[in-house]
Parts: C-alpha cells; structure tokens; sequence
C-alpha cells in the first residue's frame, strides 16, 4: 500500500513544500498570501541591483516591508518557516523571550529546519560554531533584540547575506520597547544594517495606535500591513462579577473544563492560587509558572501542563507567547490585562485545536473603580467596557483593534439574549446587595458579613464538598460595595445599619 508521502502531490511548489517538509497538505488563505509576499519581493529584489532603489509607492516595496496580524493559533510560523526552506539564504527569525527562542528551535529540528541561537554570554567559540553551522545550510537564525545590538554580531551577520527578517510577537516594539525592554526601539537600527530584501513583523493583536508605533520603530512609519479576520470564533467570552476572586476561581475551576490556565497577575498570586487549588482538590490538580522560576523548573512545569488533560496552570503572561497547547478549554483570569490586545493575546491560548474554549474574565467592583481613572477611548479603558458592557463583549474587543465588525459566535451577554430564559448566579457582592436590598438598616457590618459567610459556604459546600470562604473574604465583599457607593452606613435613626444607596444602582 502507497504511503501518503508518495500519492500526494501538488503543482504548487509552496504546498508541495509544506507537504514534504511538515506533511502539510493545505495552507491557510492568509498563510499563503503571506508567504507569496515574502517570495514574490525576494525575487523582485534580485532583479534589481539594491533594495533601497524601490520606490515606497512599489508594491514590492510593501511587500518587502510588512506587517501580519494573524490571530493566535493561526500558524504563522509556517510563514517564515515556509520561505526559510526555498530562499536561497539564512532568515532572521527575532523573539521576544529566550526559553520561547529554545522551545521553537526544539519545534524546527524536529522537522526539517536547521537552525542556530544567538544570545548573550556566548562564547567566541560557541559563535564560531554558530556562524560554521550557518555556512554550512542552517537556515534559520534565531536572536532576541538585545544580543542583536552588539556591533560585532552585526557585522558578521551582514556578512551572511540574511534573505528575511521576521520579528515573532511585533507588539512586543510598543508594548515593551518605550517600558522596560529598549533593545526594541533599535530595531529598525538592526533592519538598516543587515538590510535584507524583506521583513515580515508578526504580531496576533495590535489596536491602530500599537501598529502605527510598530511601524514608526521597524519600517519608519511605512508597511504593508495583511490583516486577517481578528475574530477567533472558537473563544467564547464570559464576564463573572466577584469581590473574593480566589473564592469565584475555585468555583469555576470545578465547574468549568480542562486543561485551564489562570492568569493570576504577579508571581505571589501565581503561587498562592495554585496552593488554594492544590489543597482543595488534592495534591498534584495545579502548578504556577512565573518569570521567577529556574530554567529547569519552568521546563518540568511546562511537560507537565503539555501533558496533561486535565491540568490547572496559574500563571503570569510570561507563559502567554509562544504556547503551543492546543487543548486548553477555558482561559480564566482573576485579574485584568492591561490592554484590550493583551486579553485577546492571553485568551488565544485556548482552543488552539479549533475546539471551543472559554474565556473567563473575573471582575470586582474594585477593578471598575481602578480603571474609571483611564478616559474613555483609551486602550486601558477598553477592559472595563468589555467587563460592563451591556451589548457584545466580542465585538467591544473587536472595535479596540479597530472596528471589524462580526456576528457574534458566544459571549455570556448574547447567550443570554438568545436563551432569555437563563437562571443568572448572583455574584458574592450581588447576593450581599440583594439581601441588603430587601433588608434595609436591619444589618450592621459584621451581620451582613456573617450572614454571607454561612450563606456562600453552603452554595460552595454543594460543588467543592467543604468550606472555602473565610470572614476575611465577606469583609473584601462589604468593603468594595461601599468603596463603590452602592451601599452606605446610616449616620441618623438607624446609626451603624447599612442601606443601599439612592445615587448608584448595582
């Protein structure tokens, strides 16, 4: 019997390729429109003696200089892999981080790609052997912004005649480069002196103002950029409104599917969930992952979540780039993302397998206090109005990239409007709201607090089978209602009672 390998055949060079190299039979749309890019500019250039000749109005030009925004999951990848086995050169493939750089050189040797590491504290002879293997085929390069602003690495970089540049996760230029990570303002700086005949930026999210700011440092202000649909229509979007949010994520951890992540914030936070999972549900349920872990300990975390089916990661946005777990069932986040393109970015990591995921954002009224400071149209201020809209939460975060419009394929608020039906949960602050409601100036501070420790520990006891909820967590419950002015302490006849208040509705 013939193998696969043998029957198929293409006419097309490019997908011929894929087939013999990745068993790659079909390329996406844009995968292909991307890759042509990348090919038809290279070839253009070598009909002509420099590349500076062209003209920015050149549509090689544009084709040589652009920006891709494919959605996580998309497989970009094989859109500099792709090329990197036809050029007739080595292309430069820029990461953000090293342990991303390290897993992805894992990924091409795997297949058919060979392909060399640059970074900081190399030896002189560790380079020679890096520049030796470039010689001899190895067509992939991989550096992080800051090896690449030595002057001497440079020059012998230009001496291997690069063919492409590709900049893995583009966004990374503003988000990071006027922050903490300037290596990435001198970007273009790299690009003039290499000066290969193309450069592809890729990125999966990036509103107007992020990919005008990438422009300006990688291209000076001039790209050709390929948009595909931003919509991943597997993600289904959920909003849970919650004072105590460890309480909230331990509920849904239960009732919600794994795989899951949950994007905790800060390293403390990382660690501190996963021992509340840990001692809930047994030894073994989570693990944390943050920036702060040794080399080895972040490789054994990342096995284990890889190979598990059932798996609880509590992690920062160090685990967001470059995750290739293609069975994540729900994205949790306990806190905010800064930005809109950083949510979406997060939430990606789910549904990678085409399957349909949750995204679950846990919100309190302490983080719409926190983020009524940004103004309105701001980045920042697109997660409060994804966490309080009253319409689409897929469409407010498709507007903050830039207005695409799309039918929405599940978020909690259309759901519901389809199902109107629906039993709606309280959250914690809603069912201390509502009895307060009904109750008004019969509770003191401490009643109400006791009143909902019995009250939540019996809905928990249902599901998890014991008592989570702690005096301390009904007092964050009470503390953020009246920080937020729903409810308020009687200062006349019923002195030292609590009341909803006339001036804000819940």
């Amino acid at each position: 019997m013939e193998s696969d390998s043998e029957i198929f055949h293409s006419d097309d060079f490019v997908t011929q390729t894929a087939w013999e190299n990745f068993g790659i039979k079909y390329l996406y749309p844009w995968q292909r429109l991307v890759v042509a890019n990348i090919l038809e500019a290279y070839e253009y250039q070598k009909n002509i003696q420099n590349f500076e000749s062209l003209q920015e109005g050149d549509d090689s030009f544009c084709k040589g200089r652009q920006i891709v925004l494919l959605p996580t999951g998309a497989g970009k990848s094989l859109c500099f892999q792709l090329p990197a086995l036809i050029l007739d050169g080595p292309s430069l493939i820029i990461y953000p981080l090293l342990a991303l750089m390290s897993d992805q050189q894992r990924r091409m040797e795997e297949g058919a790609l060979r392909s060399v590491i640059f970074r900081g504290g190399q030896s002189r002879e560790e380079r020679l052997e890096n520049y030796r293997k470039i010689k001899d085929g190895a067509q992939i390069i991989l550096a992080n912004p800051e090896v690449l602003q030595s002057e001497e690495l440079l020059e012998e970089l230009k001496e291997l005649n690069i063919k492409h540049i590709a900049i893995d996760e583009a966004h990374c230029c503003s988000e990071w480069g006027d922050s903490f990570r300037p290596a990435y303002l001198q970007l273009g700086r790299v690009i003039k002196t290499l000066n290969p005949p193309v450069i592809t930026a890729f990125t999966a999210t990036a509103s107007p103002e992020v990919l005008k700011r990438v422009a300006e440092i990688l291209f000076d202000g001039n790209a050709h950029v390929v948009r595909s649909e931003s919509d991943r229509q597997n993600i289904h979007y959920f909003v849970r409104y919650a004072s105590a949010k460890k309480k909230e994520a331990l509920y849904l951890a239960k009732t919600e599917a794994r795989p899951m992540i949950i994007f905790c914030g800060t390293r403390d936070k990382t660690e501190d969930m996963a021992q509340e999972l840990n001692v809930c549900f047994g030894s073994g349920t989570a693990r944390f992952y943050h920036a702060g872990l040794e080399k080895k300990e972040k490789d054994e975390t990342e096995k284990w979540f890889f190979e598990s089916k059932d798996g609880i990661l509590c992690a920062t946005c160090a685990y967001g780039m470059g995750v290739d777990k293609k069975d994540i069932k729900t994205v949790l986040h306990i806190q905010a993302s800064p930005t809109a393109e950083a949510y979406i970015q997060e939430a990606g990591r789910g549904g990678r397998d085409g399957s349909i995921a949750k995204a679950i954002l846990i919100w309190s009224l302490e983080d719409s206090l926190n983020y009524s400071v940004f103004p309105s149209g701001s980045r920042e201020a697109a997660m409060r109005e994804f966490a309080e809209t009253k319409e689409c939460r897929r469409q407010v975060l498709l507007d903050a990239l830039g207005g695409e419009q799309a039918v929405c394929s599940g978020c909690d608020l259309c759901n519901a409007r389809k199902n109107p039906s629906g039993k709606t949960e309280l959250s914690d602050w809603g069912l201390a709201y509502s009895i307060l409601k009904k109750s008004r100036n019969f509770y003191s501070e401490e009643e109400i607090e006791e009143t909902l420790f019995d009250r939540l520990n019996e809905k928990y006891r249902k599901k998890l089978g014991l008592n989570v909820w702690t005096h301390q967590d009904t007092v964050e419950v009470i503390k953020q209602l009246k920080d937020s002015g729903r409810v308020e302490l009687d200062n006349f006849f019923w002195k030292g009672r609590l009341r909803v208040s006339k001036k804000i509705s819940p």
